[in-house]
């Protein structure tokens, strides 16, 4: 949660944005000016600053502040509410409507409740230190504005964009902004722009604010994404009136414009001035086709419409039936004369026909479709929350019952994303698992404790957890905080060593960094000898190791014939399991000798002495390989993408079960993905990437890019009958492209940034993988549950439609009376719906494979049932209506006059026929031919309380409903004979589920998804604008957004590298200072003289030191970006993808974050 708190700091609230009205007369700079500015990095920023404004204080003295007070104010946005209501003829129709909108409205508000009470309380926690009228305050998030004064130190996640004023030893962790994980060291003097989402590794600092809100740099990422849609939407009638401002050129009104209109201006370049065409271009974009619909809304609407049709044509029929036999019955048979004054009695028999008529059809028509997935679809979302699944969006919860394939990130969800020591190779034996204390010898004990207390960094601590129960929170660096959760689990507390030792009082220290590989701390002792311990990659210090620590405690001397067996016998099998192995090791200076130099370190770290060797992971989460087991076996392919070395995934995917030894599959790494999966030109080809995905399981060492890349791929596939649903799993703010693109897209909610939660369908709250599992239930749960309905809900249409129709034209009169009809319409459409909607999801879901998107909705198994049960009750309802009345001595109903007082034959009809539906409502609870209708009936409250209550309304209605119900009281025989061949419904059930389906071939299936064959052409032709440019291959939003990712790792030595090209023919190279800029110009070309094949560079970072964020101490510099300085083959054009330039371009040197 605590890091789920810092995320939504990024941007405390799209909220703040400068003033609205017009800056420029008050201060010295602009949003134009401070935007430009913020784009730029390191040397180019610092540059600028010093050419246009002096140094940072001349910024300050612009934005009227000073390092002691601050100056600028905050507008706060409103929210609109929006209320709908619907309103059809008919009491029950009315209230099955309200009952649709009610519950859609209290779903979808509750939803956003939930979701927005979560992010406005990590908001209001949220809170930042600033320097306001000389006085230190910490405020909320929201109310930082520009020009404040803001104290960063070790450990904070910066809210704001901002310019260092002062800072010591101050790194940045990019990361989240650049997938890059090596630390950014902030300066004065080289790189003093500090960003929003950015968190603070180490030092501390001052700032001063010039971007907040969706100026900032995650805001702007945030807009890409689409989040100001809304806004844009409403806008629409300002933009006419901006458009004519705009063509002023007044910057000022470009301002105003901006912080009103985020995402929609966001898409032009700031300095161009030719807003015009962008505002063309914004509405065409409007215009895109909308967001396919989900699976089931598609299948259901055409079966609704299939079903409506029948309705409206039996319903037409039976009124002119009754018209025509009325007429010629009387006028032609009888020979009656049309008299004037029995005109009102013709009206009146009209009337009733149409009523009649409109019964029919009102039972006919399945207005209960939408309320049974409304309600199902809610009941689940509310019960997911209580599974860890924040849904977002309604559809993904459906979507994910038919998912086949889940691309996992590693860290954080399969794995627990805090590395731990579990291996260790101490005093000449190897433990698989930590040994008691009891089992070391006391000296080496006292060895590990002093050693690993004071040569690890002071900031890396283990916290108690926040909540009870939690795990103990890890502070600094994650392999430092595994070697001191060792000391823990030794039953030994590191603190009181440090209390003993402070950090003021070590001698000497050699910090980690990747040349060396290693750490040193040297410590003084009161006799005047030193001793140093040191600690690092076991290859590094074994080497320096001349002595071991033997199994009684004492040194002996360490051959490197002894090193070549430890190597073997330990290292590599630690190593083959995934696992990373340190050596810790010490050395004395006894007091007697001159003190060494301690500058040549070579000659101080040697001749060491080997303490223990221990192995550390990051462990799989104990429940994610039984949750890959089931999902394995429901036909559902995981596949692992992360950012870490490929040994360490294979390990890790092999411990989770998504590779078995001896099974056919791939591993690749994102370098040779790609070059996979590009042709000579360097562009991505879908057959390419269909040889690849169907076997590929693990893809290491990817880079966002290569994420969406395989996404997109498997989903565009057309190597499989059905189209591959997937589901992603992702965190970073560079996750984001793959989260939007996926079927369904998964953020975690604790190690997760906003932008990922913002592209997302489902929020993970406890970044667990079986979260996702329970997810695929409850998807797999709605559509059963929609099934179940459905199977009812038909039942009662056949039946009641055909029993209307032929009574109407054989006795002139529907045995079901109007009032009638929609009270068993009410029974079979919105009782029932709340019903079989809320079925809990069982286990037996995942046996089965997924139905895909062109299963039809009703089963051949389920056609047999509704037919079979049909043809029961239509022969009971038949028998009673013509031959009830000798049945049971009683007068026949059948041919009453027009205003005859209700008749206990045509009661028994009714209530024989609402008692059928009643438990032919159990019989509906299965729908895949299973015998045992009754099993787990006890475990839905809510199906058992309507089933009572209906029938208690129905003895209320029958006995007590008199004239306005056309009843008539029955007595108890009567009832028990109701109920008797109401319950035949379920012994004849079991009769029709003996029935083989598999002998009833003239059985047709329903509810089909939408072939492609039926969608009108012009449909087609926008869908195939929108597959064909494959979002023109990513769409512009998406080029924006890799462009804001790029710009921020790698702009300035692009456009360094091609200066020279790219100026000739341009007039204003000031426009193109960066990245930003002079991609929004897509009309150049810049190529290669010569086509070539770019490959990623393959001087790829070493893979002792993954970069990834449980990385142990801090990684290498990426070397990847190598690549940008090498040859590119860049080609910037609006129909190719993004993730289509080549991947040497600085997309591909962008590491993931995992």
């Amino acid at each position: 949660m605590g890091d789920m708190a810092n995320n939504s700091v990024a941007y405390g609230g799209v909220k703040n944005s400068l003033k609205e009205a017009n800056h420029d007369g008050d201060f010295g700079i602009t949003l134009a000016e401070l935007r430009a500015l913020m784009e730029l990095r390191s040397t180019d920023a610092l540059r600028k600053i010093q050419e246009s404004y002096g140094d940072v204080y001349g910024i300050c003295a612009r934005l009227k502040t000073s390092p002691n007070e601050v100056c600028g104010d905050v507008s706060v946005g409103e929210e609109e509410g929006e209320g709908e209501t619907g309103w059809i003829e008919g009491a029950a129709i009315l209230l099955s409507v309200v009952c649709v909108v009610l519950v859609t409205a209290f779903n979808d508000w509750s939803k956003e409740k939930q979701f927005r009470g979560l992010q406005s309380r990590i908001e209001q926690e949220q809170k930042f230190t600033v320097i306001r009228g000389g006085q230190v305050i910490q405020i909320p998030v929201a109310d930082i504005t520009v020009g404040d004064i803001a104290q960063v130190k070790y450990g904070d996640l910066l809210p704001a964009d901002g310019i260092l004023i002062q800072g010591n030893d101050l790194k940045i962790d990019e990361s989240s902004l650049t997938g890059e994980s090596d630390h950014v060291r902030k300066s004065l003097d080289k790189d003093p722009l500090l960003l929003s989402g950015t968190h603070v590794m180490e030092g501390s600092g001052r700032m001063v604010v010039t971007a907040v809100g969706i100026n900032s740099q995650t805001g702007i990422i945030f807009t890409l994404l689409g989040a100001g849609g809304e806004e844009e939407e409403k806008k629409d009638e300002k933009k006419k009136e901006k458009k004519n401002k705009k063509q002023d050129g007044a910057i000022e009104n470009r301002n105003k414009a901006k912080a009103q209109d985020g995402a929609a201006m966001e898409m032009q370049p700031l300095k161009s001035e030719e807003g015009g065409d962008g505002d063309e271009k914004d509405k065409k974009k409007a215009n895109l086709p909308k967001k396919e619909k989900s699976v089931l809304q598609g299948k259901l609407t055409k079966l609704a419409v299939q079903i409506g049709k029948a309705g409206l044509l039996m319903s037409a029929i039976t009124v002119i039936i009754l018209v025509l036999y009325f007429v010629i019955d009387t006028f032609w048979v009888q020979k009656r004369p049309w008299l004037a004054e029995c005109t009102p009695i013709y009206i009146q028999y009209f009337v009733k026909f149409f009523i009649i008529g409109v019964t029919v059809l009102v039972v006919a028509v399945p207005e209960g479709l939408p309320l049974a997935v409304t309600i199902s679809l809610a009941y689940s979302v509310k019960k997911m929350m209580k599974d860890n699944n924040l849904v977002r969006h309604l559809d993904a919860c459906e979507t994910m019952g038919n998912a086949t394939a889940i691309c996992s990130d590693k860290t954080g969800t399969l794995t627990m994303n805090r590395m731990t020591v579990v291996q260790a190779y101490i005093n000449e034996k190897h433990y698989k698992k930590i040994p008691e204390p009891e089992a070391i010898p006391p000296n080496i004990l006292s060895y590990l404790v002093t050693g690993l207390s004071v040569n690890c960094a002071y900031t890396s601590k283990i916290l108690p957890p926040e909540k009870e129960g939690g795990l103990p929170r890890h502070v600094g660096n994650k392999t430092e905080c595994a070697l001191l959760g060792l000391l823990l689990d030794l039953k030994r507390d590191y603190q009181d060593v440090r209390n003993e030792i402070p950090e003021e009082a070590l001698y000497k220290v050699y910090t980690f960094n990747s040349v060396r590989k290693s750490m040193s701390t040297v410590l003084k002792n009161s006799d005047g000898s030193y001793r140093i311990f040191s600690k690092g990659a076991s290859e590094i210090i074994l080497k320096k190791c001349f002595k071991i620590l033997s199994a009684n405690g004492e040194a002996k001397v360490f051959r490197p014939r002894d090193r070549d067996d430890i190597v073997k016998t330990v290292i590599e099998p630690m190593a083959s399991e995934g696992l990373r192995t340190i050596c810790l090791a010490f050395r004395d200076f006894p007091a007697g000798e001159p003190e060494p130099e301690w500058d040549n370190e070579n000659d101080i770290v040697t001749g060491l002495t080997c303490i223990a060797v221990v192995g550390i992971e990051d462990p799989v989460r104990p429940e994610v390989p039984d949750a890959i087991k089931k999902c394995q076996r429901a036909g559902i392919t995981v596949r692992m993408v992360t950012g870490d070395n490929i040994n360490t995934a294979r390990a890790i995917a092999t411990k989770c079960g998504i590779l078995h030894p001896g099974e056919d599959f791939l591993c690749l790494e994102g370098k040779d993905f790609n070059r996979r999966i590009r042709n000579e030109k360097g562009e991505i080809e879908q057959e390419r990437i269909d040889k690849i995905w169907p076997k590929l399981r693990v893809l290491a060492r990817s880079s966002p890019t290569d994420k969406h890349t395989l996404v997109k791929g498997i989903i565009d596939s057309t190597v499989s009958e059905q189209r591959q649903v997937v589901a992603v799993t992702g965190d970073g703010t560079n996750d984001g492209p793959a989260l939007k693109k996926a079927d369904v897209g998964f953020a975690m909610g604790i190690a997760g940034t906003d932008v990922a939660k913002e592209a997302s369908d489902i929020i993970l709250t406890d970044d667990n993988f079986t979260s996702i599992v329970k997810a695929v239930m409850w998807g797999r749960n709605v559509y059963d549950s929609i099934s179940k309905f459905l199977q009812f809900q038909l039942t009662v249409n056949v039946v009641a439609v055909i029993v209307a129709f032929t009574g109407a034209c054989i006795t002139q009169d529907s045995p079901l009376k109007a009032v009638q009809m929609l009270w068993v319409n009410l029974i079979m459409d919105t009782l029932a719906s709340l019903a079989l909607a809320t079925e809990p999801p069982t286990e037996s879901l995942l046996l089965r494979k997924p139905y895909g998107r062109n299963k039809p909705l009703i089963s051949r198994t389920m056609m047999k049932n509704i037919l079979g049960h049909a043809f029961y009750q239509l022969v009971v309802v038949f028998t009673l209506l013509f031959a009830g009345e000798k049945f049971f001595d009683i007068d026949s109903g059948r041919n009453a006059p027009l205003h005859a007082p209700p008749s206990e034959h045509y009661t028994i009809v009714f209530n024989t026929f609402v008692l059928m539906q009643l438990f032919n409502e159990i019989n509906a609870r299965k729908i895949h031919g299973e015998r045992n209708v009754f099993e787990g009936i006890f475990n839905n409250a809510i199906f058992c309380t309507i089933v009572l209550g209906t029938f208690v309304v129905q003895i209320i209605i029958v006995q007590f409903g008199g004239k306005p119900f056309s009843c008539s009281e029955l007595s108890i025989e009567q009832w028990l004979w109701s109920i008797f061949l109401g319950m035949g419904t379920l012994l004849w059930g079991q009769l029709i589920s003996t029935i083989p389906t598999s002998r009833l071939k003239f059985l047709k299936e329903a509810g089909h998804g939408t072939q492609k064959e039926e969608i009108p052409e012009e449909e087609l032709a926008e869908d195939v604008e929108e597959i064909d440019h494959a979002e023109r291959e990513l769409r512009r939003g998406q080029i924006l957004w890799f462009r804001g990712l790029n710009r921020i790792q790698t702009q300035i030595r692009v456009v360094n590298a091609f200066r020279s090209s790219l100026y000739e023919g341009l007039e204003k190279p000031e426009s193109r200072s960066s990245i930003h800029n002079f991609m929004t110009h897509p009309e150049f070309r810049i190529e290669d003289s010569e086509p070539h094949i770019p490959l990623i560079d393959d001087t790829d970072a070493e893979d002792d030191a993954p970069t990834k964020r449980n990385s142990s101490p801090p990684p290498s510099p990426n070397k990847n970006n190598n690549a940008v300085d090498s040859g590119i083959y860049l080609t910037i054009e609006m129909n190719k993808s993004a993730t289509s330039s080549s991947p040497g371009s600085p997309l591909h040197s962008l590491e993931t974050s995992l």
